[in-house]
């Protein structure tokens, strides 16, 4: 792969707060990355320094190679897309796309129809004429995202294009969004709070809190393979349980001994470790099982969300510690689970992650 952008050693400061501290990162050409995080870690301050709309208080940003880290905006290659859609109400449809393409001073044929061929592809090409007043939310936010392309530039910068809207429409442009990005083949780097848009949407993930990357990778790793129980805690749901390391190589977690597969060969007898179960990890078994393993409980509440039940299990022996669990409509049924019903869960070895006392996890 390409190398595109890089960012090295990236710090900001405002005032006495830091808000970004010592970011690296290297993104490749034609990639769809995701900032994901909570409000304030810092993701959206890394989008603004690197459209030169925030300047650095140190580091530098490098962009097909030419270091652009004191460049001001206009002379950086990329478009952006706000949350905001930022679209100029007095203009019309066909004017805001055009609008880079008029201050580069392109001439009226070419601006025309490039114009007409954004519009085909965003599904509004009958809508030049009219203000952005008259479009519904999503429908903005694609002429927006028209006008963000219109120059071709080398970078998309996305913020949080999505949120201002309804879940419906949020779910459908995320994935129109994501093809376009693939059938252009541009670079794209896209800022959100939204763990589900950002599973669906990237290449790769960037997860921040606080200022600093926590992880980088795959949406697959992010979910299967968290760095830090930060990672494991924001992105899906999860069980983390407090554990100590037996002589013996279990994990011991309340009175319960646990025997985990990865990382065994890593802890050392007494070492105290968190263990992390994502809810789909368990799996059920008859209130007479035997087997190793196994958790034995009793079901508190039920969540009912379509395709799976999210149950809350009264586990017996973890000193009144609730851990939730996602049942199929057919282990419901087949076992005849309701409110008050005795539960045994399984966990398999190879699906427990464990994690250390510096908070990160144990290969």
């Amino acid at each position: 792969m390409t190398e595109y952008l890089r960012i090295d050693a990236i710090h900001k400061q405002f005032g006495a707060t830091p808000v970004l501290k010592d970011v690296n990162l290297t993104i490749f050409k034609g990639e769809m990355v995701c900032f994901l995080g909570p409000s304030g870690c810092g993701k959206t301050t890394l989008l603004r320094i690197i459209a030169g709309l925030e300047t650095q208080s140190a580091g530098t940003i490098a962009q097909a190679g030419k270091d652009i880290s004191n460049l001001p905006p206009m002379l950086r290659d990329y478009g952006i897309v706000f949350q905001s859609y930022a679209l100029f109400p007095n203009l019309t449809v066909a004017d805001n796309v055009a609008y880079g393409l008029t201050n580069r001073k392109a001439g009226r044929a070419v601006i025309r129809q490039r114009v007409a061929e954004l519009l085909t592809l965003v599904g509004l090409p009958d809508s030049g004429a009219k203000h952005p007043g008259q479009l519904s939310g999503g429908q903005q936010q694609r002429i927006a995202l028209a006008r963000a392309l219109a120059t071709s530039p080398g970078l998309l910068l996305l913020d949080e294009p999505l949120s201002a809207l309804d879940a419906r429409v949020r779910v459908r442009l995320r994935q129109e969004i994501r093809q376009l990005q693939q059938r252009l083949g541009v670079t794209t780097i896209m800022v959100t709070h939204d763990q589900e848009e950002a599973l669906s949407m990237a290449d790769r993930i960037v997860v921040m809190n606080h200022g600093v990357i926590e992880q980088i990778g795959t949406p697959s790793e992010i979910y299967r393979e968290p760095a830090t129980p930060f990672v494991a805690d924001f992105v899906g749901k999860a069980n983390m349980l407090p554990a100590t390391v037996r002589d013996d190589g279990a994990i011991q977690v309340g009175d319960i001994g646990l025997q985990c597969v990865r990382g065994r060969n890593a802890l050392t007898s007494g070492a105290r470790v968190s263990l992390f179960l994502r809810p789909e990890d368990f799996v059920v078994r008859g209130v007479d099982a035997q087997a190793g393993n196994t958790l034995r409980g009793r079901i508190e509440k039920m969540e009912f969300l379509g395709a799976f039940c999210r149950v809350s299990v009264q586990v017996d022996g973890l000193a009144g510690t609730e851990l939730l669990a996602d049942l199929s409509y057919h282990d419901m049924t087949e076992f005849g689970l309701q409110q008050g019903s005795p539960l045994n869960l399984a966990v398999l070895g190879d699906r427990v992650r464990i994690f250390g006392e510096d908070q990160r996890r144990v290969q």
